[in-house]
């Protein structure tokens, strides 16, 4: 069914005080989950992101690569495993983790925008995540320590700030490196949270393969399209949102009260939802406020 013209032009300026209101704001972008497998939906969604940076926005993209990883984990012997959403990572499954991050997501996702015309560069994540292990977790009765995974604790901004500067979309992995030098994985959530935070930006928007917070996970119509960091509190409480949710919408909140004005959770498999949750009244996803 053809758009007409009159809806096209309409749509252009249901965008526009949004555009004018965003332009020269930093927006945080972390991409991960299924909607990193289809190439069609990578695409669609950089070519959203150059969007954002042709119309002033200074999108920051965090990406993430869990599939590939396990794969590449799988291909070496190793059996992937999580606990509390985050991979228990040993000496050789690390070397995996920068190798699939840093050697193949990073500068793909860097080259694509470009193909559609941005400007972006990769930053492997070490360089400017400073990053510290995370204590044992539990699990049921047993702790667990997760090897070479890591929180981040300071983020140096110079280099994404010059890119910012420089009109050219910083692309980062979600790796860190403590004083020492020791690297650590960190889960791209909580990287994206540390560097949205840090930077106090406009927005995080987290792109994966859900369409947000919903109360049941499996009814879509149970999404959430606007909840608040207290109500957040209560879901997680009420073991409404469990298992990878919880990192995210702790990053999340983090992030809120570092002084980031807006969380956003979409599903990146939904056509241009990047754009449809920024530039329409409506929205498509969850939107958090502190």
């Amino acid at each position: 069914m053809s758009i007409s013209v009159h809806s096209r032009a309409e749509t252009l300026i249901e965008a526009l005080p949004y555009i004018q209101k965003f332009r020269g704001k930093l927006f945080v972008i972390k991409y991960g989950g299924s909607a990193m497998e289809d190439d069609a939906v990578i695409d669609r969604l950089l070519r959203d992101i150059v969007f954002l940076e042709a119309v002033g926005i200074n999108p920051i993209v965090i990406h993430g690569g869990g599939k590939a990883i396990s794969q590449r984990m799988r291909d070496a012997g190793q059996k992937p495993r999580f606990v509390n959403g985050l991979r228990v990572t040993d000496a050789e499954a690390i070397a995996i983790v920068e190798s699939v991050l840093d050697g193949v997501i990073n500068p793909d996702i860097a080259a694509r925008i470009v193909k559609f015309g941005g400007r972006a560069e990769g930053i492997h994540g070490k360089s400017v995540l400073v990053g510290k292990k995370l204590p044992l977790q539990s699990e049921g009765s047993e702790k667990v320590d997760l090897g070479f995974v890591g929180e981040v604790i300071s983020v140096r901004t110079a280099p994404i700030e010059a890119m910012v500067h420089r009109e050219v979309v910083p692309v980062i992995s979600p790796l860190a490196r403590d004083d020492a030098g020791v690297v650590y994985n960190i889960n791209a959530d909580i990287a994206a949270a540390g560097v949205a935070g840090r930077l106090r930006a406009a927005k995080m928007i987290y792109v994966s393969d859900v369409p947000g917070l919903m109360r049941d996970p499996d009814d879509r119509e149970s999404l959430i399209p606007s909840i608040t960091l207290a109500q957040i509190e209560k879901l997680i409480a009420d073991g409404v949102i469990t298992g990878g949710m919880i990192p995210k919408v702790e990053s999340a909140a983090r992030a809120l009260r570092q002084g980031v004005e807006k969380v956003h959770f979409i599903d990146g498999r939904t056509p241009h939802a990047l754009l449809v949750e920024i530039f329409s009244n409506k929205g498509i996803g969850t939107e958090i406020t502190a």
